[in-house]
């Protein structure tokens, strides 16, 4: 385990930030992808305390040939890449009729079309060893949109078309090669003090939120067991998929009503917060946001259903006995009539 390398996409901040200190602690090999130097300096430092070994490459996700060259660095520093994450992503908080088309297209070529550069520049080194795991950093929000976050919400349903297609492909060809997805709640990263935004008050997750610590946990456990399609991080995240399976047309006037308030807090927005989308928002002055957003106090630091997936056998193992215990009581029911 500690000979693994690791290429890690968005990785000076939030999820993958916390993702790369997990796997550091094992003694891996962390590739750090992001824009901005600050971020992935500190982030570098986090995985080299830690007990891993770092390489930093600066890397914008929407170019393809810098995503090849940066896989290409990876491996001739550490050898063959046993887990390539995909999560690197920005966003526009705004309806849809005030995001501009170059925004637009910005947010989709980083957030889904990074996605894509990355399992390609992965697969390009993977099939030919018939080995590697791909973990794609999803959301909730891939299954269930929601109003003021049209762009990332497309890019996320399209993360999802993307993989499943590509499983596909990979099990048609009989590959050992396996892909995954971890989909994720609202998380307490620092995206909501650099995302841009055009609403009248700051924006914030929608509650529950979870540190991305909780996150973290996901994928890495998603990495040593991919064989599942997918896996949902929090209470939250399985409650909306469901939902919106069950009444959609429900949930579309609950949102409606519901959507604009809940992605706000009560204090203005600052007009001179940094915003990421066309630059790293820890370029100039270089600052360090560090693994973790403004919403600490709010923030759960586990989550049971992420906990659960990680223990399978002991789920079972509940089940059985419960089922073992609702049978005796049956049994004794009838004897006693």
């Amino acid at each position: 385990m500690n000979q693994q390398t690791v290429v890690i996409t968005g990785a000076s901040a939030g999820i993958g930030r916390a993702t790369a200190r997990l796997f550091a602690e094992r003694g891996a090999n962390v590739v750090l992808l992001a824009r901005g130097k600050a971020g992935l300096d500190a982030t570098a430092a986090d995985v080299e305390e830690r007990g891993g070994h770092a390489l930093a490459v600066p890397t914008d996700m929407a170019d393809p040939a810098q995503v090849e060259a940066a896989a290409a660095a990876a491996e001739e520093a550490f050898g063959p890449i046993d887990v390539w994450v995909n999560n690197a992503f920005t966003s526009v908080f705004a309806p849809f009729m005030e995001i501009e088309p170059a925004e637009y297209k910005r947010v989709t070529e980083v957030s889904y079309l990074g996605f894509v550069h990355g399992t390609r520049a992965a697969l390009q080194r993977m099939m030919p060893r018939d080995a590697g795991v791909i973990v794609q950093v999803g959301s909730a929000l891939g299954d269930r949109s929601i109003p003021l976050q049209s762009a990332y919400c497309g890019a996320k349903h399209a993360v999802n078309g993307f993989t499943s297609s590509v499983r596909t492909e990979l099990m048609h060809q009989h590959s050992a090669v396996r892909i995954t997805v971890v989909q994720m709640p609202a998380v307490n990263t620092p995206q909501f003090s650099w995302v841009l935004t055009r609403l009248p008050k700051s924006p914030q997750p929608v509650p529950p939120i979870y540190q991305p610590e909780v996150a973290a946990r996901a994928v890495v456990n998603a990495a040593d067991h991919p064989h599942r399609k997918q896996y949902y991080v929090g209470a939250s995240t399985a409650a909306t998929i469901l939902a919106n399976k069950l009444a959609p047309a429900l949930l579309d006037r609950y949102l409606a009503r519901t959507g604009y308030a809940s992605q706000q807090t009560d204090e203005s927005d600052n007009d001179t917060r940094p915003a990421n989308l066309w630059e790293p928002a820890d370029e100039a002055p270089e600052h360090d946001y560090g693994a973790h957003g403004s919403f600490d106090e709010k923030s759960h630091p586990r989550s049971t259903e992420a906990a659960l997936a990680r223990h399978p056998r002991l789920v079972l193992a509940a089940a059985t006995g419960a089922a073992v215990a609702g049978l005796g009581a049956v049994i004794r029911s009838r004897r006693a009539r």
